[in-house]
């Protein structure tokens, strides 16, 4: 017994120490692995956890060794970089070793923003010429790191990423990688054969404040409210007590003042209701492009058929897709409503709402931002009974019951990925120990409605970063937003125009860089497929200013103007060889102090532009390229396109929204 005795405590130490020595093992932030690439000339600092009392690092590029002290679970050390080359290894020993293999050093560059830098070079994206692309794609010095998607309402400390962190530039790994960062990356490479390393951190759809840090968003006190939620429960409910107290007010308000409804009884869905003033609409198709390019809010479609023989006395489905909430009536019997812009609608219809011959189909659409409407293919829009079809893609009268640009902002409630900081918390601030080239940024879209509060988001935006990464001269290069949605044939107001001079402005802040895109875009998709030129521009900013390349990167910028008699004289930074790029200058416009906008005709003097019309006699105002989907065509010796601007500081339709 004796002896059982001491073999039962022999085999519990053993089991002890065994344990301790398995729990030594080092652990590493996602981002410190194989195949990864650390900024060159640099202090870097690695950092993780063991159960050890030290952790010894060392570096092949000079056989360093550095000893770092454990203290609560967490060692840190400063690594000394050279300049680039590899491939190099770091060895990190507490009881066990750990080897980091094929390590570049080099530039490493964080790639972020919303759908536009996301877009891949295959899957979703499926840029121009994707295949091609992605097959030439063989750039060993060349890594890449992808950031999951998360959100969180408190910082975190490590980045969830996929693939097992840093992957080598190939065609194996390419395709779902930001085509915007690769071809960016692609350029500087082929310029100046330095390692690039590519950390890329985006999330579609998303918009800046989620983007930002909550200290910053504090200090402009737009979001309170939101910020104080996900601090509490307590907060997080009254928020939310708020916001379902003023969405129903509103929502009350967007019935009382819609046209088709009177004391809530929905008079333009009735059978026997006159539409013969309403216009004409082919469905499905957006409202947007097609006669409503300013409208979101509230539509009515109506369609009279003649209902087949076949299908009488029989349950009928209407089927469609709807952007955003849809309500249907059939001969003014209701019929249902769905909600949502990716729900397929298929709504039975029973027998006895249908009657032999003539039948009115009414579908109230209710579009809360873009495109809007009745849209899809033609074999989306159709009744079905059994295994027969009757088409209703065609002609469909409509009419405008309210835009919702004359009412008061919809309320809003951020939730997930949309509250102030969240994107912030848990996809960069993981990222902060890490020194870094610069930040490449394509991101505006989902804020272009709040266009002028812009003006203050993004230059808070872009230096909250770097003060949490600790560089001052950090630089920012990005994208102003590309050309999207109809062309208008007069001079109208844009918000997208004014998120693009929202993005011009933050030039004022020191190493910065803007490229413009409204000769790229695409006037139905807002993913233009063209990223190539995207990202070579960017790293046309980059090889300038930082590497020592000498390269345009930059078409006019506005810079002043003069008003004499009946002509406006516009000056230019960038203005080498400044001229049309095909034909004649057009994007101009011009206004007297009514503030009505008017195309201009523009010729070239010297390198200024002189505008003038004879509709304006006394100018008091220029504006060029002001439009969502703009066709300007000034450039310079570059060839790259001149930026929107306005002369005038008058209030735009974004003005004072939050």
């Amino acid at each position: 017994m004796r002896y059982f005795s001491r073999y039962i405590k022999l085999l519990v130490l053993i089991t002890i120490c065994c344990s301790n020595s398995a729990l030594a093992t080092v652990k590493l932030p996602s981002f410190f692995t194989n195949n990864m690439v650390l900024q060159q000339r640099a202090t870097v600092p690695l950092w993780g956890e063991s159960t050890s009392s030290s952790v010894k690092v060392t570096t092949s590029w000079d056989n360093a060794s550095y000893t770092a002290k454990v203290a609560n679970g967490n060692w840190l050390v400063n690594l000394k970089t050279p300049v680039y080359g590899g491939p190099y290894t770091i060895t990190i020993a507490d009881d066990k070793t750990l080897m980091l293999k094929n390590i570049l050093i080099g530039e490493v560059w964080l790639c972020s923003g919303q759908s536009n830098m996301e877009m891949p070079l295959e899957g979703w994206g499926k840029i121009q010429n994707f295949k091609e692309e992605i097959a030439a794609a063989k750039y060993p010095e060349i890594r890449i790191i992808q950031a999951e998607h998360a959100d969180n309402a408190i910082p975190l400390t490590d980045l969830r990423v996929q693939n097992g962190g840093w992957q080598v530039c190939s065609p194996a790994t390419i395709a779902e990688f930001s085509a915007t960062a690769y071809f960016f990356a692609k350029k500087i490479y082929q310029e100046k054969h330095i390692p690039i390393g590519l950390i890329h951190s985006s999330w579609g759809g998303t918009i800046i404040e989620a983007w930002t840090s909550a200290g910053a968003l504090k200090t402009v006190h737009d979001f309170d409210e939101a910020l104080a939620a996900m601090t509490s429960d307590e907060n997080k409910e009254a928020l939310l007590a708020k916001y379902n107290a003023d969405i129903k007010v509103w929502l009350a308000l967007l019935e009382k003042s819609d046209k088709g409804m009177e004391n809530a009884v929905p008079i333009w869905a009735s059978a026997d209701f006159n539409d013969a003033s309403w216009k004409i609409m082919k469905l499905p198709g957006y409202m947007e492009f097609n006669g409503l390019p300013d409208v979101d809010g509230v539509v009515w479609f109506r369609k009279t058929i003649n209902l087949p023989e076949n299908f009488e006395g029989k349950d009928v489905t209407l089927n469609f897709l709807a952007d955003d909430d849809d309500k249907v009536w059939v001969n003014g019997v209701y019929a249902g409503t769905s909600s949502g812009y990716n729900v397929p609608r298929s709504y039975t219809i029973p027998a006895n709402a249908f009657k032999k011959g003539k039948n009115v189909i009414t579908i109230r659409v209710y579009d809360s931002t873009g495109g809007g409407g009745v849209y899809g293919s033609p074999s989306d829009l159709t009744l079905k009974t059994g295994q027969e079809t009757f088409a209703l893609a065609g002609d469909w009268k409509y009419a405008v019951g309210i835009n919702t640009k004359d009412m008061p902002v919809q309320p809003s409630y951020p939730a997930g990925q949309y509250r102030p900081s969240a994107i912030y918390n848990a996809m960069i601030h993981p990222l902060l120990k890490l020194p870094l080239a610069g930040v490449i940024w394509y991101q505006g879209e989902s804020n272009a409605e709040r266009a002028e509060q812009y003006q203050k988001l993004f230059p808070l935006l872009i230096n909250d970063w770097r003060t949490k990464f600790g560089n001052r001269n950090l630089p920012f290069y990005y994208v102003q937003l590309a050309n999207y949605k109809v062309t208008r044939t007069e001079p109208v107001e844009s918000d997208w125009a004014e998120l693009r001079e929202a993005q011009t402005k933050a030039l004022s802040l020191p190493y910065t860089g803007m490229i413009v895109a409204t000769d790229i875009g695409n006037d139905q998709d807002i993913h233009p497929k063209n990223k190539q030129d995207i990202g070579e521009r960017l790293a046309r900013i980059a090889l300038a200013k930082q590497y020592g390349v000498k390269i345009d990167y930059s078409g006019p910028l506005y810079k002043s103007y003069a008003v004499k008699g009946n002509a406006v004289t516009l000056d230019f930074t960038y203005n080498e060889g400044i001229k049309a790029k095909t034909g004649g200058l057009k994007g101009f416009a011009v206004a007297g102090a009514d503030k009505v906008f008017y195309w201009a005709d523009a010729k070239i003097e010297g390198n200024k532009i002189v505008v003038s019309s004879s509709k304006v006699t006394k100018p008091v105002a220029v504006r060029y390229n002001w439009a969502d989907n703009p066709d300007g065509n000034l450039t310079n010796a570059s060839g790259l396109p001149a930026s929107s601007f306005r002369t005038d500081t008058w209030p735009g339709i974004t003005h004072g929204k939050k």
